[in-house]
């Protein structure tokens, strides 16, 4: 009866979502914000960065799923927002798909873990209007249905706001910039020594949760959200050859929905604790992120590096 309790909680939250403040742009008819100058910039390590990765905020309520162009993302980076529900924000640097969504809305945490790119673009639904003044003045290309809606479709079959989809070329007419685009801080390499055999991990939101299954097969972490496998509209199962469980600071922000849930504020600034999944193993790890504008690194106890597998990597910010 818990089981049951609880599931009709978050399956109402799921369906409220879709009514907040912050997506009332989701027509398009949000005021134009003001793009970022384009253009090379240095990144801390001085290489200087000409392309712009391309970084989508992907909808994550059952209606939305399953979703399109998932799995051709670099890096998935998953985040609770009101309700104790999860949204995603994919990025894209080595390929873009033909079509990517449900687009939905944008949060002011994104804006802080942008910051890491060299003037990233962004692809969302709207904004809250108190929130769009900010996203205005950051270090970005803001490119939602206001500003390129020629880029955005209603798909058929479901209910708006969980069909909105895009088309990533009609943004990126160069095409994908490429790795070097990539400024996470993340390093790739052989499977580090140690760590614990791990079959499955899970991460729990109040409305929401992760879980992420090795397969020997497939030497990938299979994804499943709220309990059901996840896949693309295509019929393709997500799988992450690198997890991370990145512990944060969730606090609240100035942002509320219309029903008063306050919008959670999650802080990818400075450091703490972290899981590193790969190869079936979990190794224990600390993130570190001293300044905005930097990537993330993720250390063993003796500081050496933790190297990521190559292939797609999903980054879960659970409450510390």
């Amino acid at each position: 009866m818990l089981t049951a309790a609880l599931g009709a909680v978050a399956t109402a939250a799921a369906l409220t979502a879709g009514c907040t403040r912050h997506d009332s742009a989701d027509d398009g008819r949000a005021p134009r914000a003001t793009p970022a100058p384009s253009g090379g910039t240095p990144t801390p390590s001085g290489q200087q960065v000409t392309g712009s990765v391309l970084a989508v905020k992907i909808d994550n309520v059952a209606p939305a799923r399953p979703q399109t162009g998932l799995d051709s993302a670099d890096v998935v980076y998953a985040e609770q927002v009101e309700g104790g529900l999860s949204r995603l924000m994919a990025v894209y640097a080595d390929r873009l798909p033909k079509v990517i969504g449900p687009v939905r809305s944008a949060r002011e945490s994104d804006l802080e873990l942008l910051r890491q790119f060299s003037r990233p673009t962004l692809a969302f639904s709207g904004a809250q209007r108190k929130l769009l003044p900010l996203i205005a003045r950051a270090p970005l290309r803001p490119e939602s249905p206001a500003e390129a809606s020629g880029a955005y479709y209603r798909g058929g079959g479901r209910p708006a706001p969980h069909n909105l989809y895009l088309h990533p070329a009609a943004l990126m007419p160069d095409g994908a910039p490429g790795r070097a685009a990539l400024t996470t801080g993340f390093r790739y390499g052989p499977a580090p020594a140690g760590g614990t055999v791990t079959a499955s991990r899970s991460v729990r939101y109040p409305a929401a949760r992760f879980t992420f299954t090795w397969s020997g097969d497939r030497k990938r972490w299979l994804v499943s959200m709220d309990g059901t496998p996840a896949t693309t509209a295509a019929g393709n199962r997500l799988a992450a050859a690198t997890v991370v469980v990145q512990h944060v600071r969730i606090r609240p922000s100035a942002y509320h929905d219309v029903l008063g849930n306050n919008t959670p504020f999650t802080e990818t600034v400075g450091t703490g604790r972290a899981e590193v999944l790969r190869d079936g193993r979990s190794f224990e790890a600390t993130w570190s992120r001293p300044e905005a504008t930097g990537g993330t690194t993720f250390t063993h106890a003796d500081g050496s590096p933790v190297n990521f597998a190559e292939g797609q990597v999903w980054v879960v910010f659970a409450k510390a």
